[in-house]
């Protein structure tokens, strides 16, 4: 097992001007106003914890293939953890100590990335950077201290876009349990999609070519956790908080509840600074948000979660429609009035512009060469030609990205959580913390992100895994440590 550098880990939780949730002490338990069984249709498997120290989460992840139903009538044999689609949702705490035991039964080397999550370097699983990839009937421990409450996900980083894309993913719900937003039912839901063909088989990673890469390829099968079009069953007018996370490889969802509002109290690092109304939420591949609703709707009648078309690049649009996630079928009793909710506000202290470092990174993609292959470059190279950039321990950064393409990209962030700004570094209200946000095309974004004492060699790319996949990658070097030879390899293609 690597060793785990408690001092470091236990520090995270004061580092970056992460403030507490206000919050009363001593939650008591809400009673459920849903029906039994509201949400067994849709609901999540979970890791059992094998430890019975209350402070530590220990349990076992094992990588092998299995035939999950994403449809009545439709199975297909994905690449799974633990034999389900998705992966079971690991629960745990802050301040808990999560230990993974984790074996590979795949045919192929892989990995688990823990993504949001501030660990250790060991810890991150980027093979050739961070450890050695895991072969096939070899295991991996991974052991580390969770600092932050909110919905992070876990899933490899080998041949992402192909692991990820064949079943590789699964959600880590880490809570505050001081935290009250004054909803007593709860879902964590996992949006995907899987590619199936006409005989069954999992579509090829490879489809499409070099074009499919440029565009980001997208499954046939859309599913909300590993189903497509469950059901839940509710009473109108009874809130329900929905902490969401975008597993996809490539696909945004973009949702809409019949023109019914959503409460946005948070995202990718927990509890923003205060909630918004919106009438739509997009969230982009890699990102999470965490939502208040109250379905409205006749007894007896249902209405539809949907995905509306967003563009995020040619093809995303054209000759596309509207996605059905999934239904709400509500009870015959009357609907009840609209609770009032505790106003959520959280404390942030945003890092300093001034004496921040400029950074800049500029995305482009260059027309094809004369092979008829396309790849996305960082300030003029692909990330297999590229240096990485560099961060002394302790020092804040203002980066400027600047998107040439005429392709959305989620720009993700391993190990550090950021504070999206304006041109002159004013955090953009509300505040929240962040580590997958998205680059539209032909636009730039700007955030500012302080570097803790954790020294190593941190992955930045684009979370549509395919253009990742296709050179829209990098390395920080943060401290005083040596670059890996990872910058060498030409992906496979």
């Amino acid at each position: 097992m690597i060793p785990v550098r408690w001092s470091s880990v236990r520090l995270l939780a004061l580092a970056a001007g992460l403030a507490a949730v206000s919050a009363v002490p001593a939650v008591a338990e809400r009673p459920s106003l849903l029906p039994a069984g509201w949400d067994a249709d849709i609901k999540l498997a979970e890791a059992p914890d094998r430890n019975p120290d209350p402070g530590i989460v220990e349990i076992e992840i094992v990588a092998k293939l299995a035939e999950v139903e994403v449809a009545p009538g439709t199975r297909v044999t994905a690449w799974t953890y633990n034999g389900g689609l998705p992966g079971p949702l690991i629960r745990a705490r802050v301040g808990d100590r999560l230990i993974v035991h984790f074996r590979n039964e795949l045919e192929q080397e892989t990995t688990i990335h823990w993504h949001g999550i501030r660990v250790p370097i060991e810890m991150d699983g980027v093979p050739g950077i961070s450890q050695p990839p895991v072969k096939t009937g070899e295991t991996f421990v991974y052991d580390f201290v969770v600092p932050d409450s909110g919905l992070f996900w876990y899933h490899p980083h080998v041949m992402s876009a192909a692991q990820v894309g064949y079943g590789l993913y699964g959600p880590l719900l880490v809570e505050e349990p001081d935290e009250d937003v004054g909803v007593a039912d709860a879902l964590t839901i996992v949006l995907s999609d899987i590619g199936i063909g006409p005989r069954g088989l999992l579509e090829p990673a490879d489809s499409g070519g070099s074009a499919g890469m440029v565009f980001g390829r997208e499954g046939n099968h859309v599913l909300v956790n590993g189903r497509v079009r469950p059901e839940l069953r509710a009473r109108a007018g009874v809130p329900q908080r929905w902490r969401i996370v975008n597993t996809a490889k490539s696909r945004f969802f973009f949702l809409d509840l019949e023109g019914q509002t959503f409460i946005k109290i948070g995202g990718d690092g927990g509890i923003q600074e205060y909630s918004e109304r919106k009438d739509v939420v997009l969230v982009t591949a890699g990102e999470r948000v965490d939502l208040i609703v109250m379905p409205m709707g006749e007894p007896g009648g249902e209405i539809t979660l949907r995905s509306l078309l967003y563009n995020r690049g040619y093809g995303s649009i054209e000759y596309r429609s509207v996605e059905d996630l999934f239904t709400i079928q509500f009870t015959d009793e009357a609907p009840l009035p609209a609770p009032v909710l505790p106003e959520m506000r959280r404390a942030i202290v945003p890092p300093a512009v001034e004496g921040a470092t400029p950074v800049t990174m500029q995305f482009t993609l260059p027309p094809v060469d004369g092979k008829g292959e396309s790849e996305f470059r960082i300030n003029g190279v692909p990330f297999w030609k590229a240096e990485p950039f560099k961060a002394r321990i302790g020092e804040t950064q203002f980066w400027t990205l600047d998107n040439q393409t005429p392709w959305d990209h989620p720009f993700h962030l391993h190990g550090y959580f950021f504070m999206p700004v304006d041109e002159a570094g004013v955090p953009i209200s509300p505040m929240e913390w962040k580590d997958t946000l998205n680059v539209p095309m032909n636009e730039t974004i700007r955030l500012l992100v302080t570097f803790d004492e954790r020294p190593g060699e941190w992955m930045i790319h684009c979370h549509i895994l395919d253009h990742a996949d296709g050179g829209l990658m990098g390395t920080v070097l943060v401290g005083d440590v040596k670059p890996s030879s990872h910058h060498t390899h030409v992906p496979p293609r």
